[in-house]
């Protein structure tokens, strides 16, 4: 039986409310996990050895919005990393009395443990435009460290696009900035044209890239950028982007609007696994971004004969 014909072997969803889910499994082993709180205030940080332990494991709170000036609202989209023998968590966030502004920052933590040692503030990612940004991402290959993110690009009628540039440290983009892709086929441009929350995966001699398309509400959904693992990444050329989406709501699983997904791989360091959010119902009322009930959710999936990936669709919970 593959993994996407057998029942789903986790809880969903594995954690309520938590948007914007990104777990990264250590080299000892041990799993790490954080998201987008509703209230939008603060890092919270779990941690175990399997994956389904992070459903009940310990919630710490490592880093609290400023009470005033910059990194005071929308605490959005942290993402923990291992680099250069220190933690890092990319993450967006705007000033407390202009709550749109917002733009990517890092912190660092040099203990072995993240939910330990003190997290200092590394500032701000700057970027080619001082535009809204947010979505870091980053990532290895071939000796090289990037971050992937979404920026909105002057001049244009997109709300985000997709970005890349090489990077000199965890903090610090070097080089030029190029776009990987803009929200061009209608299914990126529901309620808002939007190209947000990259994620890379490689695997079969090439980078894959998801991102998360559309309006926060059940139309959200995941599209695919693909390269070959030998070409330069900093070359758009080199990017194909799937014309259709790759991962959608399910109305016969009960999902709605999944996407801004992070991967990692099941406790056999096989079977690859899906992290997402998504919501259980199609009607919001009201802005989706106050609607608290973006749960994140695992899956694993499987690959198709031509070496891509097969996300196939969210399971029931």
């Amino acid at each position: 039986m593959s993994p996407l014909s057998a029942p789903p072997p986790f809880r969903n969803p594995l954690a309520e409310q938590r948007a914007d889910p990104h777990i990264t499994r250590h080299a000892d082993g041990r799993y790490h996990f954080t998201a987008s709180v509703p209230s939008y205030d603060r890092i919270v940080l779990r941690s175990s050895r399997t994956l389904a332990g992070l459903a009940s494991a310990e919630e710490s709170v490592v880093w609290t919005r400023h009470a005033s000036g910059d990194m005071g609202a929308h605490i959005w989209a942290p993402e923990l990393h291992r680099a250069d023998g220190a933690w890092y968590i990319h993450f967006a966030a705007a000033p407390a009395d202009d709550v749109w502004r917002i733009r990517m920052w890092v912190l660092e933590n040099t203990h072995p443990d993240p939910h330990r040692g003190t997290w200092i503030e590394k500032g701000r990612i700057v970027t080619a435009w001082d535009t809204f940004s947010l979505d870091a991402h980053t990532f290895t290959h071939r000796g090289d460290r990037y971050l992937a993110w979404a920026q909105r690009e002057p001049g244009t009628d997109s709300g985000t696009a997709i970005f890349l540039s090489r990077m000199a440290d965890p903090w610090t983009l070097t080089g030029p900035q190029v776009r990987l892709s803009a929200p061009e086929y209608a299914w990126e441009r529901v309620g808002f044209a939007v190209n947000e929350g990259p994620a890379v995966l490689r695997r079969n001699g090439r980078v894959f890239m998801t991102y998360s398309a559309s309006a926060t509400d059940a139309n959200y959904c995941m599209g695919l950028l693909t390269a070959d693992d030998t070409s330069d990444l900093m070359d758009p050329a080199s990017w194909v982007k799937s014309p259709e989406p790759v991962f959608a709501g399910c109305a016969e699983a009960g999902q709605y609007g999944p996407g801004h997904n992070s991967f990692t791989v099941a406790e056999d360091g096989r079977t690859d696994v899906l992290v997402y959010h998504a919501r259980p119902y199609e009607r919001i009322e009201g802005d989706p971004l106050r609607d608290p009930n973006r749960h994140t959710r695992v899956q694993p999936f499987g690959w198709r004969a031509d070496g891509t990936p097969d996300f196939g669709t969210p399971v029931r919970t």
